[in-house]
């Protein structure tokens, strides 16, 4: 083999492992960012939805209450960390609003969607 292709291939083998490591930072750093940009969106989404309750004259005491007691009577066994309001779903009239609440704890989490019945809660669904 001749000195020029000696040179060549170290090149070339030098050039494809510096792509190749380049394309593996590449890759860890757009997952990343993908995780850091969803935890941001996931916030924003739960504060615009907190917010909408607010403005909405929904009393997050009787959501929350309603949650608890939703969870307790149909899962009492579940012990969660943290009660999130992820959704709210206001249609026109009180009779078809949903919320949407997540009972988070470390062995997963439970949505607990309520519907509004007069001035109270109600659970529709417990998943």
């Amino acid at each position: 083999m001749s000195a020029l292709a000696i040179v060549l291939v170290a090149v070339a083998a030098t050039l494809a492992l510096l792509f190749l490591g380049g394309l593996a930072y590449s890759l860890r750093r757009q997952r990343r960012s993908r995780s850091a940009y969803a935890h941001h969106i996931a916030e924003a989404d739960r504060a615009l939805e907190l917010a909408r309750a607010t403005d909405r004259g929904w009393d997050r005491d009787r959501l929350e209450r309603a949650a608890r007691e939703a969870v307790a009577s149909e899962r009492p066994d579940w012990r969660y960390d943290d009660l999130s309001l992820v959704l709210v779903d206001d249609r026109p009239g009180v009779s078809e609003d949903r919320a949407h609440l997540i009972a988070a704890s470390r062995d997963g989490d439970l949505r607990v969607v309520l519907r509004r019945r007069g001035e109270g809660w109600e659970l529709e669904e417990i998943s």
